[in-house]
């Protein structure tokens, strides 16, 4: 198994948004102010189009092989506290080409990549692997280097899409409220980056766990193996110092 499963967290982009809506002089927690309101005026939620998204954490989760050849597992928040977007991007796509994974992400085709294709533009990113020129790549939409679970499961149809809360609380997995926008943004503000890798990190272990289920349901695992696959992560859970780690392994019982 080589599989990496990914998850973005953002705030606006203040920066775009002050020369798109001529908002310059503004200080940061002004503009904000100012796009969700012309947003909210003009599409009825002050939900930002993806292109004004601004990335602020990639949590992901490795499942593969160790030098010692035998099977490793871990989930780790990218850079540091002081890590410019930029470089987390960069520490994302090191990852990709250093590896070549299968991609793992709840909504990644509907949110994630979409974003990580902006940021990329505006930051002068190079990912070669990311854009193969054949069909085999990671954004051709029927293959499996890019596993998005939530488009996968409901066979393409919008109207089956569910959150990956619902379907871990379904599963008997650690039911989490993800921390909606406005959460995210004032834990940014507060310095509170810490608790938003911790809610990243958590989205990768249950989007990890429903994967795990997925395979099973293909049949690319057998019971006894996904039984193994379980194990080897929860004793990454309980070996871990992170208290939310230890936590999450309590919560799925």
């Amino acid at each position: 198994m080589n599989v990496l499963v990914f998850n973005i967290k953002t705030i606006p982009d203040t920066q775009t948004g002050q020369k798109i809506f001529d908002l310059e002089g503004l200080d940061d927690v002004s503009t904000i102010k100012a796009m969700k309101h012309l947003r909210q005026q003009h599409a009825g939620t002050d939900f930002m189009p993806l292109h004004l998204h601004k990335i602020i954490a990639i949590s992901v989760l490795y499942r593969g092989i160790g030098e010692d050849m035998e099977p490793q597992v871990s989930v780790s928040s990218l850079g540091q506290a002081d890590s410019s977007e930029a470089e987390l991007l960069g520490l994302l796509i090191e990852q990709i080409e250093e590896r070549t994974p299968t991609l793992i992400s709840w909504n990644g085709s509907g949110f994630d990549f979409p974003v990580i294709h902006y940021r990329m533009l505006k930051n002068k990113m190079t990912a070669p692997s990311f854009w193969l020129k054949s069909d085999n790549n990671y954004l051709a939409r029927y293959h499996q280097r890019h596993i998005d679970l939530m488009t996968v499961l409901a066979s393409y149809n919008d109207a089956a899409k569910a959150p990956l809360d619902h379907i871990a609380a379904m599963l008997g997995f650690p039911k989490k409220t993800t921390m909606d926008d406005s959460q995210i943004l004032q834990q940014y503000q507060s310095g509170h980056l810490k608790n938003i890798h911790h809610d990243c990190e958590t989205s990768v272990l249950n989007t990890y766990l429903v994967y795990l289920r997925f395979q099973l349901m293909n049949g690319e695992l057998k019971n006894e193996e996904l039984q193994q696959e379980y194990a080897l992560l929860r004793q990454l859970l309980d070996n871990s110092t992170e208290q939310h780690l230890q936590q999450f392994s309590k919560s799925w019982g």
